[in-house]
């Protein structure tokens, strides 16, 4: 049995919560903890937790009285909080399963994998949308070579979200929630992207707040990503990014304009067929068109999805790790470090009108959260500062 602890005890904790739920078998929740001791108390009774469950206001008290009793904590706290949280449950042996963003800076992401690297123990950031059985297809398609390199990629991660959404404490500050849409929403589809193509060499951005006056940070960027040659990237392949909070609908999409054809999730596919005057045909590439609709098609269901199926490789991971394996989860930290990285580039570029190459080196500016802090323009000041929220979260429209 793995023993886990959950450090937060906000919206997105019942979401690891319930997967870890879901394998009784396999681990029992042991302690919660949450700077609100009554939210510990709060969650324990609504998920019926067991009566043995300890409760926490310090996660440093949980872990001194705790010693030896947590394999895995999960953090689910704001995102400012996650590299010092991380680099001490990893300091303590324990393994982390850190929320995204991974952290708020480059410089904390290389500490946090200093951490992991020193203790031998494993840190696995959340990307919860690797394990939908929508993207998974489009990856083993856009990487098949079945319909040649990309050329072109669109991502939409568009979200809506009312004004008052940044009037909880720690959102719209650059200190406590590190950005806007482009790091706390986008950073899914942005994982995606990478995922599928790997990094880009080049970031051209705009970033802007056209509907949030309670935030200092973004609601909406643009950003524009350059690929140099690869296995699944034609030269000089371009990639955009739209992330928003401003879209009503959320109507989410990656788009793949490749070599041989279109694909995309929602899955969709279109392959032209040129005639003698180079212009489209009326008809296209039935044949690869069914030929990869039927692959897609063909592929295994996913067991588990989203947070419990990124809970059930975890575990896994955890497991094979007891017998002498040296296994890694799917969402390792280096993939949170380069999600952060791409990020970061979108600010840099955003902020200050040039053009970004990767990687960012040690010595820029926003390497450091004190360097990004110096940089980033503040919108609007931020006045409202709400503790919590009634209310469930709620998401529309099309999901990617």
């Amino acid at each position: 049995m793995i023993n886990v602890a959950i450090i937060g005890s906000g919206s997105i904790s019942r979401m690891h919560i319930e997967g870890y739920l879901a394998f009784p078998e396999r681990c029992d929740i042991v302690a919660l903890c949450d700077i609100e001791y009554e939210n510990c108390v709060k969650t324990k009774e609504k998920f019926a937790l067991k009566d043995e469950v300890r409760l926490f206001s310090s996660h440093t008290d949980m872990l001194e009285k705790m010693r030896g009793g947590i394999e895995v904590v999960s953090i689910c706290t704001p995102p400012y909080t996650h590299a010092a949280l991380t680099i001490d449950c990893l300091d303590a042996g324990i393994n982390v399963v850190c929320e995204k963003p991974m952290a708020a800076s480059l410089e904390e992401c290389d500490a946090m994998l200093e951490a992991e690297k020193k203790s031998g123990k494993m840190l696995c950031c959340v990307a919860q949308n690797r394990f939908r059985d929508t993207i998974l297809s489009l990856k083993k398609v856009v990487r098949s070579g079945r319909i040649g390199k990309t050329l072109h990629a669109q991502v939409d991660s568009f979200w809506w979200r009312g004004l008052h959404y940044y009037d909880l404490w720690w959102r719209g500050a650059w200190e406590t929630e590190g950005g806007g849409c482009t790091l706390n929403h986008a950073v899914h589809h942005i994982d995606m992207l990478i995922w599928m193509l790997g990094m880009p060499e080049k970031v051209t951005a705009v970033i802007s707040n056209v509907a949030h006056t309670n935030a200092e940070v973004e609601d909406i960027s643009v950003a524009t990503l350059q690929y140099g040659e690869s296995e699944v990237c034609a030269k000089g392949a371009l990639a955009q990014i739209t992330s928003s909070v401003i879209h009503h609908g959320e109507e989410q999409q990656l788009i793949f304009q490749t070599e041989k054809a279109r694909v995309s999730a929602p899955w969709k596919v279109t392959a032209n067929l040129a005639a003698p005057n180079a212009f489209p045909m009326r008809e296209h590439d039935e044949a690869l068109e069914r030929e990869l609709t039927e692959f897609v098609e063909s592929q295994e269901p996913l067991k588990y999805t989203n947070h419990t199926g990124e809970i059930d490789d975890v575990l896994t991971a955890l497991e094979k790790r007891r017998k002498g394996a040296d296994t890694q989860p799917l969402t390792t930290s280096e993939d949170g470090r380069n999600t952060l990285e791409l990020i970061t580039a979108i600010y840099k570029a955003g902020a200050t009108g040039v053009c970004v190459k990767l990687p960012i080196a040690k010595d820029d500016p926003f390497y450091t959260v004190k360097g990004i802090m110096a940089s980033v323009p503040h919108f609007y000041e931020k006045t409202a500062v709400a503790r919590g929220f009634p209310g469930e979260i709620t998401t529309s429209g099309n999901r990617a």
